[in-house]
């Protein structure tokens, strides 16, 4: 029973020193990888600072309009001072007709057209209803935003006058209720400016995490490959002599490396840009705790189907904007297909984007994100265990490998023996 227990306890420790060198060798391999250290260290660093700067200007002011008036009129000439008279946008040419127009267009010299009609005035005199064509330049949403909430709100302005003017009403009270029978007092929620950055901006935050852990382990796996003599993912060693150590010497070694990420990434960033950011560091650690272990081995188990060190970069790279709209932060989780939901389940990135946008945008606790959470922790035990699998097919193939080196070489030995004894 003694040597039993004996035994054992020299298994573990032999597992936990195969596990630490493992370790060692594996960050060795990331500090001296060049391509590694790019998408461990300056991608996650970097990437956010550039992207974050781009959308820190969250609204678009003095957006150039051209107008088309073809009425003439005082009214219209009303409407277009009030437009240019507002923060987000400006009349920036009046043209003849709306040729012209869409010629500013194309040239990118306007990012909107007004076109106001020749029969405008004379159908409000005629208590008919008048239209104003609005058209907007899609490509560029922030434009397109500031152009249309301008021209809505002065159209309700000067209907609001119209109102009053053919109501008859003897005192402001009463013009009050006609233009304003229900008053309403709009307050932005998790978004107070409206603006890209805060939007969009922490679910890209979250996704950078899982892209650049898939493609850094990727690389790292397509180097193991190259450096192999058997183009195998695990080489011939004592210490490699175990699932376990394996899988928990090398993800270890992620581990350290992006909790530093994804403190900068969750903690850093969002405050550097004033973004929404309304997380308590407790629940923020709840959830990144699962989420990098998570991907660390959802990334080990893609990292041994990479050959060559180029096709991680193939399979991964393209997938980064559709699973950001998979994760429900641009693309509403009700619109999206039952298809596509479940594909989306197949990502960490699904629910730790969902679990921190609620978190760090919506103020919620870390009860309230319960299911993303619980996921966020199946998805560990699931892919660890893929990994360990996948990692066994590995240890198998290369302890094949080296039984078929071995009797060839037995093979040319005992081939030599025997024409040294012709000899």
């Amino acid at each position: 029973m003694a040597d039993r227990n004996e035994s054992l306890i020299g298994r573990i420790v032999e597992g936990i020193h195969d596990a630490c060198y493992i370790w060692a060798k594996e960050m060795k391999t990331t500090v001296q990888d060049e391509g590694v250290l790019i998408f461990f260290i300056l991608v996650p660093l970097l990437y956010p600072l550039l992207y974050s700067w781009a959308y820190n200007n969250e609204t678009a002011r003095d957006v150039p309009v051209a107008v088309v008036d073809l009425s003439h009129s005082q009214l219209s000439r009303q409407f277009i001072r009030q437009f240019d008279a507002s923060p987000d946008a400006r009349v920036a040419y009046h043209c003849n007709n709306l040729e012209e127009a869409k010629d500013l267009v194309g040239h990118q010299k306007v990012r909107g057209v007004i076109l106001i009609p020749t029969d405008f005035d004379a159908n409000i005199n005629r208590m008919q209803q008048a239209h104003i064509s609005l058209y907007c330049d899609m490509s560029f949403m922030l434009a397109y935003k500031a152009i249309y909430m301008t021209a809505m709100a002065v159209s309700s302005e000067i209907n609001s006058k119209i109102q009053i003017q053919v109501s008859g009403n003897y005192t402001s009270r009463e013009d009050e209720i006609t233009t304003h029978p229900l008053a309403f007092e709009e307050v932005p929620v998790f978004n107070p400016a409206g603006g890209y950055g805060s939007f969009i901006i922490p679910g890209v935050l979250i996704l950078i995490i899982q892209q650049t852990l898939v493609l850094g382990i990727g690389l790292s796996a397509g180097t193991a490959r190259e450096n192999n003599r058997f183009r195998d993912l695990v080489p011939v060693s004592r210490h490699y002599n175990g699932i376990f150590r394996i899988v928990l010497g090398k993800s270890l070694c992620y581990f350290m490396v992006y909790a530093v990420i994804a403190a900068y990434l969750t903690l850093v960033v969002p405050r550097l840009f004033n973004f929404t950011a309304f997380a308590h560091r407790g629940a923020l650690l709840a959830l990144m705790t699962p989420y990098v272990l998570a991907c660390i081995f959802f990334g080990m188990f893609i990292s041994c189907m990479v050959r060559y060190r180029e096709n991680v970069l193939l399979l991964i790279v393209f997938m980064s904007i559709p699973l950001l709209f998979l994760s429900g932060v641009s693309w509403p989780q009700s619109s999206i297909p039952g298809a596509w939901r479940a594909v989306a389940y197949l990502f960490p990135s699904t629910f730790g984007v969902r679990g921190y946008v609620r978190l760090s945008s919506m103020g919620a606790t870390l009860h309230d994100i319960r299911p993303e959470y619980v996921m966020l922790w199946v998805h560990t035990v699931v892919y660890f265990f893929l990994t360990c699998l996948v990692y066994r097919f590995q240890i198998n193939h290369a302890r094949t490998h080296a039984i078929e080196e071995i009797d060839k070489m037995r093979e040319r030995v005992s081939k030599a023996k025997e024409k040294t004894i012709d000899n």
